[in-house]
């Protein structure tokens, strides 16, 4: 089983950083092989929308993608993290997650029948962590939403969603035992309802079914 986390900030062994990889962390100790990257260490250019993906399933801009889009099939799981940049993701996290546009097909007569490859090839799941350094949830405006939504899309359940306030310092998250507790929760359940999934596809094979 593997977990891939996924930094949308540049601070490296920051709040963000710390949390991603205190759920990954206990996800390796629930039995996962992990690995944590940070957006900013990759050249990422903007989705140009040209389709040039629509019979592939595989974006055409030559960057650092290329690098990202393997481990991203190769993952049972992701995790997600994104500090709150004007009631946002950072910008990093946003040209990554457009650029899994690719994952997504859609009916040659209509565009609203859509599905994403990973729905085709069974499903996977998730887990957001956003980062707020204010202390009220309305100035984290769109921030869960903006990674949450998206990977609905692109065929993950949402297992967990970790929403942290009141941090801006690098390494203030380590000493805040509640964000840390809620992000190794995250990582937790994420390995767990990926075991149920095995299990139940072995049971079900077992009994027949389908």
């Amino acid at each position: 089983m593997k977990i891939l986390g996924i930094v949308g900030s540049k601070r490296k062994n920051g709040n963000t950083y710390s949390l991603v990889q205190e759920a990954l962390r206990v996800a390796q100790e629930e039995g996962a092989t992990t690995k944590l990257i940070i957006l900013g260490d990759y050249s990422i250019k903007d989705c140009t929308g040209c389709e040039g993906c629509k019979d592939t399933y595989k974006c055409v801009i030559n960057d650092d993608m290329q690098k990202i889009y393997p481990l991203l099939l190769e993952a049972d799981g992701i995790i997600l993290g994104s500090p709150t940049y004007f009631y946002n993701i950072s910008a990093d996290m946003k040209a990554f997650i457009d650029r899994c546009y690719c994952f997504e097909v859609f009916a040659e007569d209509d565009r609203s029948c859509w599905l994403s490859i990973n729905e085709a090839l069974g499903g996977k799941y998730a887990a957001v962590i956003a980062v707020c350094e204010q202390q009220d949830e309305k100035d984290m405006g769109f921030t869960p939403k903006a990674m949450s939504k998206p990977l609905e899309a692109l065929g993950y359940r949402v297992v967990d969603t970790v929403k942290v306030f009141n941090l801006f310092k690098a390494g203030e998250a380590l000493k805040d035992n509640k964000s840390l507790e809620h992000a190794s929760k995250a990582g937790e359940r994420l390995v767990r309802t990926i075991k149920l999934k095995k299990d139940v596809e072995t049971k079900i094979k077992e009994l027949k079914i389908g």
